[in-house]
């Protein structure tokens, strides 16, 4: 067996997929060097392009999904009805529907699918695993503990007399209780990873025994709960943005841009450790500061989205494999796409949810795991390479 140590090998940080070995260049390639050099720049120049163009095409998919979500429904509303509405000439039934019912929930869909979307894609990088993701890691049953906590035994949460839609009356207080029980998922995470070196299937273990630890909790509270606390509390956990308003809008969409602005400003350092800690050592990236902080801002943002709209399976998980896949390990641009692609994704979902067996709305977190669910394991079976 030929030592490697001869060979030349070394671990760069990876273009495509979670790692890549290459080739240290020997004479024979330096040879003409500017013609090669002009070859691996219009190389990586093409690559980048046909990156732009496939985030360009997501992105087009997300407004022509933005605008059928905003026309379909029980009360028919046509673009000229639109015109009307952005115009300020109508003020009737058609403005009610767009205004006051469905663009809140457009807007929540795209948000929270953004949100979800971005803490999964960081959350594999940083600790190396194609399988973490805020569902997976218990982060978001930590969150749905919390969420619960504060809605029952804290009373920030109260319903609606038609019927068990929950109306969380302090989204602030719901909030914070949802991080620290997200915290505190990330924390037991973070802590089996650093002191016991745990391979990525341990991991997805433990966060699989504090999911089961957590649901546990919430199904306790639920026990102690009114029938009417009862009947709001397994509708919130289906997963549902049905019940957003413009002030949970602005709460969610600030988080989501600056913890997004805040991965994309890190993202050099988390395509580093794709590579490996010693190698993202020897190029200065604090290894430990940038997986925790990592994992404590993609458990907030998770936080923010199960505190407001339950929990909302697949999204974190499907997401980052299908834009990396597409896109290769570039974290500058796999961050913004999975973003995109997020807010797409739950946005469609949520437009079949709604439209499917109209005029019965389902939650969008029963759509998400149907589809999410063969759609992983078709990505397991066809992708293995990009992990």
């Amino acid at each position: 067996m030929e030592d490697q140590s001869q060979s030349g090998d070394k671990r760069t940080p990876p273009a495509d997929g979670w790692c890549v070995d290459v080739q240290s260049p020997g004479p024979n390639t330096l040879d003409g060097g500017t013609s090669t050099a002009s070859a691996l720049l219009d190389r990586y120049q093409q690559r980048y392009r046909r990156k732009l163009s496939v985030i360009a095409v997501v992105l087009g998919l997300l407004v022509a999904v933005w605008m059928y979500a905003v026309i379909t429904g029980p009360i028919d509303v046509s673009f000229t009805d639109l015109i009307a509405i952005a115009a300020g000439r109508d003020t009737g039934t058609a403005y009610q529907a767009v205004w006051n019912i469905r663009l809140p929930r457009i807007v929540a869909a795209v948000g929270a699918g953004a949100g979800l979307a971005v803490a999964g894609t960081v959350l594999q990088s940083v600790l190396r695993n194609p399988l973490a993701s805020p569902y997976t890691l218990g982060i978001s049953q930590g969150a749905a503990f919390g969420a619960a906590f504060s809605i029952v035994v804290l009373g920030t949460g109260t319903t609606s007399g038609s019927g068990p839609i929950l109306s969380v009356v302090d989204p602030y207080l719901t909030t914070v209780s949802a991080f620290v029980g997200a915290l505190s998922s990330t924390a037991a995470i973070f802590l089996v990873a650093k002191y016991k070196r745990a391979s990525p299937e341990t991991l997805i273990l433990t966060g699989i025994a504090l999911a089961s630890l957590y649901t546990a909790g919430t199904t306790s509270i639920e026990y102690f709960a009114t029938n009417t606390e009862l009947a709001a509390l397994v509708y919130w956990k289906f997963g549902d943005v049905g019940g957003a308003t413009w002030e949970f809008n602005g709460l969610l969409w600030l988080g989501v841009i600056l913890v997004t602005a805040y991965f994309i400003q890190r993202a050099w350092a988390y395509t580093v450790l794709n590579a490996g800690d010693e190698t993202a050592r020897s190029l200065g990236v604090s290894v430990e500061r940038t997986r925790l902080t990592g994992m404590v801002f993609a458990s907030f943002i998770t936080a923010l989205v199960v505190a407001m709209f339950g929990i909302i399976g697949f999204v974190g998980l499907v997401v980052p494999h299908i834009t990396r896949r597409l896109l290769g390990g570039e974290e500058r641009i796999l961050i913004p796409a999975s973003t995109v692609a997020g807010g797409a994704l739950l946005l469609s979902a949520d437009t079949v949810a709604r439209t499917i067996i109209s005029p019965i709305v389902l939650p969008v977190g029963i759509v998400t795991s149907f589809v999410g669910v063969p759609l992983f394991l078709y990505l397991i079976l066809q992708g293995r390479e990009y992990w």
